[in-house]
This record gives C-alpha cells, sequence and structure tokens, in this order.
C-alpha cells in the first residue's frame, strides 16, 4: 500500500521544522530537482539523436527554425 501526503500536508509539515531545517531542506530539494531537470535534458538529448539518426528530423539553421517559430 502507498502512503500518500497532501500537498498541504506537507506544507504544514514543513512549517513545524526549524529554521535551520527548513533552509536545509530548501536546499535538498533545489539540488534534487536541478538533478531531476539534467536528467530530464539528458533524455531528451538522447532522444533527438535517436531521432535525427533514424532520419525522423533534418538537420536546420537557427535562422530556419527561427522563421517556424515566430509568425
Amino acid at each position: 500500500m502507498e502512503n500518500t501526503t497532501s500537498f498541504s500536508e506537507v506544507l504544514e509539515a514543513v512549517g513545524k521544522l526549524s529554521l535551520d531545517e527548513q533552509q536545509t531542506l530548501l536546499v535538498i530539494v533545489r539540488h534534487r530537482l536541478a538533478e531531476q531537470s539534467r536528467k530530464r535534458l539528458a533524455q531528451d538529448v538522447r532522444e533527438a539523436r535517436e531521432e535525427f539518426e533514424k532520419g525522423q528530423c533534418d538537420a536546420t539553421t537557427a535562422e530556419d527554425l527561427m522563421k517556424e517559430i515566430l509568425p
């Protein structure tokens, strides 16, 4: 059985921590978020390279890409 905690419960629990504990928690959470972002970016790069190698996308210039993005 999975133990789930609601967001409001987490906020309430954090509020009960000392200031030092809250600051430490913040550092840990920021570290974890940065690590998750790095992993996601690395996965996106791997997938993009695989798609390119399979011929599923074309190389383009920054100028051509901007023409597609901007109206």
